[in-house]
């Protein structure tokens, strides 16, 4: 009889939608202290903050960019509206019941029991006030959930009332969802087109160039249901750097970077009649690849706006993603007119 209702209240607090941890965000096993994340062990409460994708879906190649401000980062935690007063009353006696049927509860129930049942300072859970707010919660970013960072949410599960917003440090608003937009942003391959196409020639300029349209802005939405709120971040390509792969080669321009034309494109595509010209971004490799290749390194930087509910918004850190491409140069001084 006792492993049945064991089994019963694990299963109430399973068909709430998360693992069994009470309110003081004491994990499954019940042997462990107590994590002082505010409700929730990070690992077991899952945001309910959702994504939905814009624009050119990248290919297999594609990937997440990287921010270009080093001490910039995501949000790896935050306190979000998670329950309702009976669904968290709910949960959190059942976990209590658990843990008290297997002979002794884990430290910190009784401070809990105390805290949300007893008036100290909330009564009963609140039920009362069902429908007239939420319990809000720390939820741990699941992609930095061995980061440092995410463990600086301490605060229990808090109350606040529909419409108003929690002097909380760390309490979700447009600016976190974008943040969490921004981490999400995948882009497609940066394949930049080379001429000549096939082997490049030494001390002779290799044309490299990005087609009109050839990549599009991507745009995240992040969003939490029921309350909102919602943030969208737009990334356009802004310019293109390039590395060589090797020592023997001068960038052209010497910097490496090629800015964006008007047109959207970026350099200017090969034509019959400019081997002698410098190209506008290109690279002259100085030394021959014997019988290998350099690693040509494309490198597009992405500027990324953002805006969201309430008329907020503003810009996040660019963004950048590379490709490599493998170039073969030749001794032979001769070139197609």
């Amino acid at each position: 009889m006792r492993r049945l209702g064991l089994a019963t209240l694990t299963a109430a607090a399973l068909c709430l939608g998360v693992g069994t941890a009470v309110a003081g965000g004491i994990g499954t096993n019940g042997a462990q202290k107590p994590k002082p994340s505010g409700g929730s062990s990070g690992r077991l409460l899952q945001s309910k903050v959702s994504f939905s994708v814009k624009g050119q879906v990248p290919s297999k190649d594609g990937g997440p960019i990287a921010s270009t401000t080093v001490d910039w980062e995501p949000p790896a935690c935050w306190y979000e509206p998670y329950w309702k007063a009976k669904d968290f009353k709910t949960y959190t006696e059942a976990n209590w019941s658990m843990y008290e049927s297997v002979g002794g509860a884990p430290e910190g129930i009784a401070d809990d029991k105390a805290r949300y049942k007893k008036g100290h300072p909330y009564k009963d859970f609140n039920v009362d006030k069902n429908d007239k707010g939420m319990w809000w919660v720390a939820v741990t970013n699941p992609k930095m959930k061995d980061d440092p960072a995410a463990t600086t949410c301490k605060r229990k599960p808090f109350w606040v009332d529909n419409g108003k917003t929690p002097d909380v440090p760390q309490a979700i608003d447009t600016e976190t969802l974008a943040g969490l937009a921004h981490q999400r942003t995948v882009v497609p391959p940066t394949k930049v087109s080379l001429a000549p196409e096939g082997k490049s020639t030494v001390n002779a300029p290799t044309w490299i160039w990005l087609d009109k349209g050839a990549f599009k802005p991507v745009s995240v939405t992040a969003s939490l249901p029921g309350t909102g709120l919602w943030a969208t971040t737009t990334a356009k390509p802004v310019s293109l750097h390039i590395e060589p792969g090797t020592e023997d080669a001068e960038s052209l321009p010497a910097s490496g970077e090629c800015g964006i034309n008007d047109d959207g494109s970026i350099g200017e595509p090969y034509a019959k009649g400019k081997a002698e010209l410098t190209p506008p971004c290109g690279v002259r490799y100085l030394r021959s690849s014997q019988d290998g290749s350099y690693p040509l390194e494309a490198t597009l930087t992405w500027e990324i706006s953002w805006e969201g509910s309430g008329g907020t918004g503003g810009d996040l850190p660019n963004g950048t993603f590379a490709t490599t491409t493998d170039v073969q140069v030749q001794e032979i001084q001769s070139v197609n007119r």
